[in-house]
């Protein structure tokens, strides 16, 4: 396949100032800015309809996600932000790679081949997506490919209480079927835990009506069973009433004394294997044709319905992001595994290979 790399000499003449193009997949960047002194990009991967992903190595993050509804209209079906300072001011993880180890762990602690790690304890006593050492926050290197892009971030031992010298890529890939592969490799020169996954929010209508409207079906029979602070208590139980079946979620949402309560929860996927691809999730919006199918590598998908969004930087609804906004499905481990010797292991030795697989298919139904 023919390859050509051509560099913008002047960025009057457009937007992006680097492009690398394969077939009919380029890829283009342009600086975003600086955050403590390293430089921060906006880069874009377009596929050959026009549809395409934005992403920053601010955060290894999805910024945007472009796609066409049932009558042609590209928007972005993903929440966002403008600039690099909302990203930076952004306390929802918006788009962003979770790391070392995503979702909550009990008590901020561990204990691995007998020894105890304390973590950064942000969620009450717990820790969540890491706390404050979050990769959400981090500038990655980056690599461009002629599809893709690779971003690398190098995580000193003792970062946030874990253990090991890792070392994570991230790699997004799109296709011109409107497949955005995301994957996940890291190495690690002594034991630790590892649990990456990305944050963004979808809302398939672009608008800031919320995610009511949208048909979920998630392909579990199976949820961890949760304390009041969301952390599991060990027991696995059948869906039952949180069965996502393809219906719409304002009709699985509650409410009581007028709070609305949605999902917070892990469901346990169907045939999860030790590695092959399989379909986690479904999401559709009738009104716009839109739809989304999840799969995975992981043994689990995390549904959260943005019950306790609050972002103050205005997003790309001109506001900030209010509770049900948009919904995530963060394809993971279980959360709190380390604490449960009968969960799928999360532990990574050194000699050991990391590598989990995310791919979010968009298309339309007319």
């Amino acid at each position: 396949m023919f390859v050509f790399l051509t560099i913008i000499k002047s960025i009057l003449s457009s937007k992006y100032n680097e492009i690398m193009i394969k077939g009919q997949i380029s890829v283009s960047q342009q600086q975003w800015g600086e955050y403590f002194g390293k430089p921060v990009y906006l880069f874009r991967i377009e596929n050959s309809a026009g549809s395409y992903a934005e992403l920053t190595n601010y955060g290894a993050t999805l910024v945007s996600a472009v796609m066409p509804d049932k009558a042609g209209n590209f928007e972005n079906v993903i929440l966002g932000y403008h600039s690099l300072a909302g990203y930076v001011a952004d306390e929802c993880y918006l788009g962003a790679t979770i790391g070392r180890f995503a979702n909550r762990i009990g008590g901020a602690r561990f204990t691995l081949d007998g020894e105890v790690f304390k973590l950064d304890a942000n969620d009450g006593e717990n820790s969540n997506h890491s706390g404050e050492a979050g990769f959400n926050a981090r500038v990655f290197d980056y690599e461009l490919f002629d599809d893709g892009i690779a971003f690398t971030l190098q995580s000193p031992a003792g970062d946030g209480g874990f253990p090991g010298n890792l070392t994570l890529t991230v790699t997004y890939r799109f296709m011109d079927a409107n497949q955005l592969c995301i994957s996940y490799d890291a190495v690690t020169d002594a034991a630790t835990i590892t649990n990456f996954t990305n944050h963004a929010y979808f809302n398939l209508s672009a608008k800031g009506e919320g995610i009511f409207d949208h048909a979920l079906e998630v392909y579990a029979d199976a949820l961890l069973d949760v304390d009041a602070a969301y952390i599991p208590t060990g027991l696995i139980k059948l869906v039952a009433d949180k069965a996502l079946d393809g219906s719409i979620i304002r009709s699985k949402i509650k409410a009581n004394d007028g709070k609305l309560t949605g999902f917070n929860d892990c469901f346990l996927l169907k045939n999860a294997g030790d590695n092959p691809l399989k379909p986690a999730a479904k999401l559709v919006d009738n009104a716009s044709g839109r739809t989304l199918e999840v799969s995975t590598t992981y043994p689990a998908v995390m549904v959260y319905t943005g019950d306790y969004l609050d972002c103050q930087p205005n997003g790309n609804f001109l506001r900030p992001f209010k509770p049900f906004d948009g919904l995530c499905l963060e394809c993971q481990y279980y959360p709190d595994s380390p604490n449960h010797a009968h969960f799928p292991s999360t532990i990574l030795r050194p000699g050991d290979n990391y590598h989990q697989v995310i791919v979010y298919k968009f298309g339309v139904v007319l």
